[in-house]
């Protein structure tokens, strides 16, 4: 079974209210086996925009990652992060 992997892209704007969405979503990920590669840190944006915070978070499985999302507990999540920070995620299925 391959892994799972969300790819977010983040601009945060409020940095005050940002720390309420990652306890937030703390247990969808701790839940569904999250374990994050990188987090925030130096990056460099070779080609096309980029975004300030860039984080790649494996999962056990594709579905997994999906579920994670998807689940009630991330949604709460998703609702205080849309609220604090501008972004981007998409799902990959692993090799």
């Amino acid at each position: 079974m391959s892994k799972g992997y969300w790819i977010a892209r983040v601009d945060v704007r409020d940095a005050d209210g940002y720390p309420a969405y990652v306890e937030t979503a703390k247990p969808a990920f701790e839940r569904f086996g999250a374990n994050f590669l990188a987090r925030g840190g130096k990056t460099n944006a070779i080609e096309g925009p980029g975004r300030a915070r860039n984080v790649i978070i494996e999962f056990p499985s594709f579905q997994h990652a999906v579920d994670c999302y998807n689940s009630p507990e991330y949604q709460e999540a998703v609702k205080i992060r849309q609220q604090v920070a501008d972004g981007e995620i998409v799902i990959v299925e692993g090799i």
